[in-house]
């Protein structure tokens, strides 16, 4: 394998798949990255087998040469070194040339480096997706949807498919739930399929689509989604992204959201969201993030927190509409911030239906984005 290639797209394409490699990889070949060099271009995988990153760096891209192939070949570099020292290389333009033994030799500039490689035919076959059905889903879209729901997504292991993000598909309505037992979070959107097209409970996890959106740009460009058995892939430009489906079935939760309230608030979103951030900070001293939220009876809102050692916040809101009965809530206020952080509204209606019953946040300009938080039983 001997070819010129220039840093700055190896680098790219370097940085986007050292997102699949393991930091305690169970096998040492799954701590490197593998180069696979054509005459048409080069190929390089990462995977720590619950996902599997492929970004392709072509020979030409329109009018801009990117490599030169001598001779093809292939071969695994470690990671972790390759990550940080192509992108310091001096030069513009690197040689890399493999010997026996699978020594590498990357030269840029006046700097020379042996490395030493690993045996590609060890590296792990990536799994095989049946590309017969492919939507497309705008890359903004998308990055949108993971935002507003992955923050929601349980951390603890004991129940492994809380961990994901829960996928639907029907009739062209794309929905992602997720759900850590305290709160929940879900996005829908329309998307353009055949109109036969649909899959349900495929969850994927939080940790792979927080990878995933960092890939994904900031632009209208389509993301292809291709759904199979246990794999679903993802389709970015030059990169292919795949990753394993958490096992098991996802709750339903469409039964604990309420939709009839017995109190109706419509704030304003940034208001709120700055007086909550306030108590916020005197309920963490306490280590409990306990915010009240009360009706007052010239119409306004009343939102506290104390701590035994510092003392109290309060502060009364404005709210632009408010109807039904008085009110006095306790809630984890973390859990509201992190849903105040991702709603794209001006205002925003919250409904209770009681001091012990789910808290519901919409926006109030659409009906795409919905959280629910479960507030906490106090005794003052």
């Amino acid at each position: 394998m001997k070819l010129m290639i220039m840093k700055s797209p190896l680098n790219e394409a370097i940085q986007q798949v050292a997102k699949a490699v393991s930091s305690r990889p169970a096998i040492p070949i799954l701590g490197g990255i593998k180069m696979d060099v054509t005459h048409q271009g080069i190929m390089l995988t990462a995977s720590d087998t619950d996902i599997s990153i492929q970004s392709y760096i072509p020979v030409e891209s329109g009018e801009q040469i990117n490599a030169r192939i001598d001779k093809p070949g292939s071969i695994v570099l470690p990671a972790k070194f390759l990550v940080e020292i192509i992108k310091k290389l001096p030069s513009d333009q690197l040689e890399i040339e493999l010997g026996e033994k699978y020594q590498t030799q990357i030269r840029s500039g006046s700097t020379d480096i042996q490395m030493v490689g690993l045996d590609p035919e060890e590296f792990p076959v990536l799994p095989s997706v049946e590309e017969s059905e492919i939507f497309t889903v705008p890359a903004v879209l998308l990055k949108s949807m993971i935002r507003q729901t992955i923050f929601a997504t349980s951390t603890s292991e004991q129940t492994p498919v809380l961990t994901g993000v829960l996928w639907n598909l029907q009739e062209g309505q794309f929905k992602f739930v997720a759900t850590d037992r305290h709160r929940l979070a879900s996005r829908i959107a329309k998307v353009e399929t055949a109109p036969e097209y649909r899959f349900s409970n495929i969850v994927i996890s939080g940790r792979t689509l927080g990878e995933l959106s960092k890939i994904i740009p900031d632009n209208n460009d389509g993301v292809g989604i291709v759904v199979a058995d246990n794999q679903i892939l993802f389709k970015v430009g030059h990169v292919l992204f795949y990753s394993r489906m958490l096992d098991g079935t996802y709750p339903d939760t469409t039964k604990i959201i309420p939709q009839v309230f017995k109190t109706e608030l419509v704030l304003d979103t940034k208001n709120l969201m700055d007086a909550i951030d306030r108590a916020y900070l005197m309920s963490r001293e306490e280590k409990t993030n306990i915010v009240r939220l009360m009706t007052l009876e010239d119409g306004s809102i009343e939102i506290s927190s104390s701590s035994s050692e510092l003392g109290r916040v309060t502060e009364q809101l404005q709210p632009v509409s408010l109807k039904g009965d008085p009110l006095r809530i306790a809630f984890n206020s973390k859990y509201v911030l992190d849903a105040l952080k991702v709603i794209d509204s001006e205002q925003l209606f919250i409904g209770f239906t009681g001091a012990m019953s789910p808290i519901i946040l919409k926006p109030t300009d659409h009906p795409y984005n919905l959280h629910l938080i479960l507030p906490y039983r106090t005794t003052a």
